[in-house]
């Protein structure tokens, strides 16, 4: 059984406490907030653009800490899933794994480039995995979408869109502040950067255009061009203020001898499936193969229980991959700021 200790009680602290209910082989044994309300268990208040609303949580059998220093140095804890603000993640990554515990920090990795390569050094000196919560490969759609590119059964991969928007998040306080959640890019883009970096490889440069709020970039659109010339990919994130889309992803990817096609949206709080994950081929058809029904972050923390009990590397939840997409995000927003390509 691996004990978990999650550190941070705001939605995605939620989201995968409750996640952790459905697995087997895992069990939340304690949790650490500074908030005495969602210590006693009354997690009303919580809100996000997806998923259930908060409730009241029996956490009777669930050791209770006020400061994360006590869950972290907890000796019954083997793995400390840190849903805290971005700009805490390197702190407690590294204390933790330096106790001896296994990490799994939700995304982004961290804030900057450089407290992700002090996390990874900690945890190749620790010997401890780090492993980070970039969700989207374990969304159905998306996983059926790498699956397909990267086996190659409709040939390579010629070109992709992505599209990540969401309305103006406005429960999450600091949100455009770029030294404690880091804005739009930062936040919400990672999940695409990654994606990408995870098909195609690291860029060579990126070429992006926006809208800045203060120091952040609010609004992009970027090319991202590779050493292969004719491999096409952009991407479209960020918020708009018509609060009536509260989120949005969706894509379109083409191989030689098909497109992938995939767009879902909340509007007006309601899941709209706009065109389910859809495979046209070069015969002229088009089919909606049925799909696992899977909870992308049961199936997330799933993977990362599974590396903890079998002690081996996680592809999909790699801490280098999640510094390649931070490196990325960082990258844009330079572009954006300079207006002009950026090397990567």
């Amino acid at each position: 059984m691996v004990r978990v200790g999650i550190v941070g009680i705001g939605f995605m602290g939620m989201i995968h406490y409750l996640a952790y209910q459905k697995l087997r082989g895992a069990r939340v044994a304690a949790i650490a907030t500074r908030d005495p309300k969602r210590l006693a268990g009354d997690w009303r208040g919580i809100q996000g653009n997806f998923g259930p609303p908060g409730a009241k949580m029996d956490l009777g059998k669930i050791a209770r800490y006020p400061q994360w220093q006590a869950l972290v140095a907890d000796p019954a804890i083997d793995l400390v899933d840190i849903c805290l603000p971005p700009a805490l993640h390197a702190e407690v990554a590294i204390a933790a794994l330096a106790a001896g515990k296994h990490v799994l920090v939700e995304k982004p990795l961290a804030l900057t480039p450089a407290d992700g390569e002090r996390m990874v050094r900690a945890a190749q000196r620790t010997g401890k995995l780090l492993m980070v919560g970039q969700v989207l490969p374990f969304f159905p759609e998306y996983a059926q979408a790498h699956k397909l590119v990267t086996g190659g059964k409709y040939g390579k991969l010629l070109g992709a869109h992505f599209k990540r928007i969401i309305s103006d998040p406005l429960w999450i306080k600091d949100f455009y502040d770029p030294s404690r959640v880091g804005g739009p890019v930062v936040d919400l883009h990672i999940h695409d950067a990654h994606f990408i970096r995870l098909l195609c490889g690291m860029p060579r440069a990126v070429f992006s255009t926006g809208r800045r709020r203060g120091k952040v970039v609010k609004f992009v659109n970027t090319q991202f061009l590779f050493a292969e010339a004719e491999l096409s990919i952009t991407a479209t994130s960020g918020v708009i203020d018509q609060q009536g889309r509260g989120f949005t992803h969706a894509f379109e990817i083409y191989l030689e001898r098909a497109t992938l096609l995939y767009d879902f949206a909340i509007l007006g709080g309601q899941p709209k499936l706009n065109v389910p994950f859809t495979v046209l081929t070069r015969d002229g058809k088009v089919s909606a193969p049925k799909l696992p029904q899977v909870e992308a972050f049961e199936a997330e923390l799933g993977e990362a229980v599974a590396r903890v009990r079998d002690g081996k590397p996680s592809r999909l939840l790699a801490a280098d991959l999640a510094l390649d997409a931070l490196v990325l995000c960082h990258r844009q927003t330079q572009s954006v700021q300079r207006r002009k390509l950026v090397q990567v």
